[in-house]
């Protein structure tokens, strides 16, 4: 009661405090997705980088020289289907997904373009995300490798600014080398930045557009366990 008029105080503030993962919907819906390529005998690859990076170039060549076609790929944008359709021209089964303003993809998206695949008689499924060197990092989309792409005319220093994408990838292609000699890049100052931030990652070095480089990849990708 107040002491000066006679009416009721409202009782004092409490603090509750919740704790739970903020993306624990989203590790349940992957953990699904794992489980599921996996029912269907796929090596499943999350693709991931800076927006002009080469990512579809080298899902091009991928396509047309995976030992055993076709590949599926799940391609994020923001808007149009132009990756989609490089794609199935290069001989890959794609599905793409718009995400319209976010700048990621998530599990349940790859879940729901997933129905959509004809998976029978892949043994690879690539998952081409939004170009974006921050968001897409933190999404676990059930996916069994990382595989991040460093293009040469980004600079020596794009692991430094962006560790978090470096250190969650199983390997990183470096990409674009016949572009080297002319935009100055400095091979060994970008290596170097590689192993002090990723040491736990795989290094390539190739050009998407000529296929230079691509068959160590391929043997890579063919060794993961499905």
């Amino acid at each position: 009661m107040c002491g000066q008029c006679g009416c009721e105080q409202p009782p004092a503030p409490q603090r509750l405090e919740l704790h739970q993962w903020l993306l624990s919907r989203n590790d349940h819906q992957a953990a699904h997705n794992r489980a599921h390529f996996r029912s269907h005998g796929l090596r499943s690859v999350n693709l991931l980088s800076a927006p002009g990076s080469g990512k579809t170039a080298l899902l091009e060549q991928l396509a047309r020289r995976w030992p055993r076609p076709p590949i599926g790929v799940i391609v994020g944008d923001l808007a149009t289907d132009n990756d989609a359709r490089r794609l199935q021209a290069a001989g890959a089964r794609a599905v793409q997904i718009r995400t319209g303003d976010l700048c990621h993809l998530d599990a349940a998206l790859v879940d729901q373009a997933f129905a959509q695949l004809d998976c029978r008689g892949m043994d690879l499924l690539v998952i081409e995300n939004v170009g974006n060197l921050v968001c897409p990092t933190a999404f676990d989309l059930g996916e069994e490798r990382r595989l991040a792409v460093l293009a040469v005319t980004e600079g020596e220093d794009k692991p430094l600014k962006y560790p978090a994408l470096f250190k969650s990838a199983d390997a990183v292609v470096v990409n674009k080398s016949d572009l080297a000699e002319a935009v100055d890049f400095d091979r060994r100052a970008a290596f170097a930045n590689l192993r002090a931030i990723a040491p736990q990652a795989e290094l390539f070095e190739l050009s998407a557009r000529s296929g230079s480089g691509l068959d160590a990849l391929i043997q890579w990708l063919d060794g993961q366990s499905s």
